[in-house]
């Protein structure tokens, strides 16, 4: 039989494996595939960037999905259709909350819809909520970091450059943190019956004009923050070992669920 490639990300079937890792940025994709204990370089074509490889005998593949919603939403449907059932997005993120901090890390139970990629697949009444064993394992793995980890609600937005009553609003709320891809992917999630999580790493806070914006020459702010490097290069473990419990301890995960859901109710 013929392989059948797909027109964004150029790869076909066998190319992935199930578990996917889905950092925006293209350039992460390296960093993240070189915690694994061997991988190689599938595609790399319009900023879609695969590397697979294996970790304790576990397939994973690493993924970029590039800025926005509706890339990231090409990311998942084409990796969907080669085998992909669940992702788990390594991004970062702007706090709303003072006290989540720049080098923290955040996972995200749900995603408000602030996108308008996920109003095309339905109505803005349709949650977009993470998949309960994806984050449960996220939050186990996190136990042994040493970073401090938050777990709530996120924004997810198409507009980078947000304005301060729009973000101060949804601060209010709760609300711990704006990216902007987790809403379309948790939506596509659900509606194909896929697992979805994503953890984030905290690069600055808007309301407070801190991290990534206009920068001087030599000046370490944002992701070039070596508090945010290092968060990434964890999230990224933390992802990792988030698949190995998935895959070889769902019992553990299980317990996990139970936790949170006593938490819940």
């Amino acid at each position: 039989m013929r392989k059948h490639m797909q027109p964004h990300i150029m790869c076909g079937i066998g190319d992935v494996a199930k578990y996917i890792l889905i950092p925006g940025d293209p350039r992460r994709v390296e960093i993240i595939a070189s915690f694994l204990d061997e991988s190689r370089k599938v595609a790399d074509y319009r900023g879609f960037i695969t590397y697979t490889g294996t970790k304790d005998g576990v397939g994973i593949s690493v993924s970029s999905s590039g800025i926005g919603c509706p890339s990231a939403a090409i990311a998942i449907e084409e990796l969907a259709r080669i085998g992909a059932e669940t992702f788990i997005r390594v991004g970062t993120t702007g706090a709303l909350q003072k006290d989540v901090h720049t080098g923290d890390l955040v996972i995200a139970s749900a995603a408000v819809r602030g996108d308008g990629t996920s109003k095309n697949y339905v109505p803005l009444e349709f949650p977009a909520v993470a998949d309960l064993t994806v984050v449960a394992s996220l939050l186990q793995a996190a136990r042994g970091s040493n970073l401090k980890t938050h777990f709530g609600f996120v924004l997810s937005s198409d507009a980078f450059y947000e304005n301060y009553e729009k973000l101060s609003r949804w601060s209010k709320f709760g609300i711990l943190s704006v990216e902007m891809e987790t809403s379309a992917i948790y939506t596509i999630a659900s509606l194909k019956k896929l697992k979805a999580g994503s953890i984030l790493a905290v690069d600055g806070n808007p309301l407070l004009g801190i991290g990534k914006g206009e920068f001087e020459p030599g000046e370490k702010t944002g992701e070039l923050d070596e508090s945010v490097k290092e968060a990434i290069r964890e999230e990224a473990k933390i992802a990792i070992n988030a698949i190995i419990i998935m895959e070889k301890d769902p019992k553990s995960v299980e317990r996990t669920e139970d936790r949170e859901k006593q938490k819940m109710f």
